[in-house]
């Protein structure tokens, strides 16, 4: 990736990087796929059209899923089988949902976490509590009427699963 800076966020285990162009989300996606297996929890949050379904596009493309990976928000989710030996990836859009993991109790995702990667837009306050283990990404971008591509992603591990990941290689 060309043209992405990073620096090591303080308070725990993470990286901020800031992204350029919607490829650039693709292909920083792409590079989380390759940390990602299954059991993992990804949480995507930031503003409309911040670029949470275009990262989540690049994680399927980086998990070798089957389908084409958009927002799910009408369907609330999607899962995207493996096209190899790889884990599914479960595409899940939170954001009409009211909050607490009681209203995606339906969902199952309990029973799909160890089996699967999955990753939640707008999860904040919904999905903690499927796991102390997960990455916490927040996309920053300039709002407004703006056309600036610029993103600013924060991503942070928590939880045992990734106290010693290397989160800095996302943005080589």
């Amino acid at each position: 990736m060309e043209d992405i800076s990073t620096s090591r966020a303080s308070a725990s285990n993470g990286v901020q990087i800031t992204v350029n162009s919607p490829e650039q989300m693709q292909e920083l996606g792409r590079r989380l796929a390759k940390l990602l297996r299954a059991g993992d929890l990804v949480m995507l949050n930031g503003e409309l059209g911040a670029g949470k379904t275009t990262l989540s596009r690049g994680l399927g493309a980086g998990l070798g899923v089957r389908g084409a990976v958009t927002s799910p928000t009408f369907v609330i989710a999607r899962v995207h089988p493996s096209l190899g030996d790889g884990p599914p990836l479960v595409h899940v859009d939170a954001y009409r949902l009211g909050g607490g993991l009681d209203e995606m109790e339906d969902l199952d995702l309990d029973v799909s976490l160890s089996d699967s990667v999955i990753v939640v837009e707008w999860g904040e306050g919904k999905v903690e509590e499927l796991t102390d283990d997960r990455l916490h990404v927040v996309i920053h971008r300039a709002v407004g009427d703006t056309t600036d591509e610029v993103r600013h992603v924060t991503v942070t591990g928590l939880g045992q699963r990734w106290a010693t990941a290397d989160l800095a290689v996302l943005a080589t």
